[in-house]
């Protein structure tokens, strides 16, 4: 695995402004990701997992905000670039595969056209006049019929749809690729063709990745590292193997425990409660209300994120786990 750092997020924390209160939906997350390596976060809806994969493409747009942090993409620092070159960014340096496709394709182009708008972007001109071969083999890596390239995106399954959104976003091989439960929608099948061909995108660019996602089973078929996020923080991050098979967080286990096995059987165990509100935050730790394993201590205040136990988690259960010494401890990520 390289060790080429691709993106280094540090202190990260995105709001929304409302009329009745400013809500911190991402809130003080930092991670590294070195080349090839791919990152999933996961979490249950409103834990803030979007809205972070949006701020680190640089398309938070108001009422979101971000209020603090910094996003290092390679050697540049994303918030500092003037809006047109954070904007150039973007396919060159980013790529960014949302949930909903047919809301990102243009209706009323073909897809060869919206292919060649993307291209046009970050092509010089002299190798204009290999656009066909580019497109034609980039549509052929997701497994896209080179038929389908005279079609408009409403003649198109939900499938070939995000994969065709798969290959025009990576069109330029960015060094990052951000994707937002690109599964979203699609059935099992489905969901297994699309991931396929964005691994091989990924494999073909060695490009790090972002994988947001709800499903700890779909996501662990293709990411390395786990991020767990809850109510915008990330609360265990870690080898994905770790975190499989030894959580430490409450709120890891919960899920994970909630994932149904074909190698034993077990009684499925839902979280009590509901997550937070996050205009209404409980002192403390935000999971405090809903925790099995909660301490006098988890009222109070609430938990930082350190190296404990081979992995990041933010847990006073183990805020004395060795920390002291741990701090050199290679957690995948970080």
């Amino acid at each position: 695995m390289s060790t080429e750092l691709i993106v280094r997020i540090s202190d990260l924390s995105v709001t929304y402004e409302t009329k009745a209160s400013t809500v911190t939906a991402v809130n003080e997350v930092s991670f590294n990701l070195n080349r090839g390596e791919k990152l999933g976060i996961v979490g249950e809806s409103g834990s803030g997992k979007s809205t972070l994969g949006t701020a680190i493409c640089g398309l938070t747009k108001y009422p979101a905000r971000v209020t603090s942090g910094s996003i290092q993409i390679g050697e540049q620092m994303l918030f500092e670039l003037p809006q047109k070159e954070r904007r150039a960014t973007m396919l060159r340096d980013i790529a960014y595969v949302p949930q909903a496709a047919m809301n990102s394709l243009n209706p009323s182009m073909r897809i060869r056209d919206q292919f060649l708008d993307a291209l046009s972007r970050g092509v010089s001109r002299k190798d204009q006049n290999r656009f066909d071969d580019i497109i034609e083999a980039r549509a052929q890596r997701v497994g896209l019929d080179l038929s389908l390239l005279t079609r408009y995106p409403h003649q198109l399954s939900g499938g070939q749809k995000q994969r065709v959104v798969i290959a025009i976003s990576t069109i330029l091989s960015p060094k990052l690729i951000v994707a937002d439960e690109p599964t979203s929608a699609l059935d099992v099948i489905i969901q297994r063709q699309v991931l396929k061909s964005l691994s091989e995108v990924q494999v073909a660019s060695n490009a790090a990745v972002v994988l947001i996602g709800h499903d700890i089973g779909l996501l662990a078929q293709f990411v390395d590292i786990l991020a767990v996020m809850y109510a915008g923080k990330i609360v265990e991050m870690g080898a994905l193997e770790t975190l499989l098979t030894n959580p430490k967080h409450p709120y890891t286990k919960k899920l994970i425990s909630s994932i149904p096995s074909v190698l034993r059987r077990s009684n499925l165990a839902g979280i009590p409660g509901l997550p937070p509100s996050l205009s209404e935050l409980p002192v403390g730790c935000s999971f405090e209300p809903r925790c099995e394993e909660k301490i006098e201590k988890c009222s109070i205040s609430s938990p930082s994120l350190k190296v404990a136990s081979a992995r990041k988690i933010a847990c006073w259960l183990y805020d004395s786990d060795d920390t002291s010494t741990n701090t050199s401890v290679r957690v995948r990520g970080s």
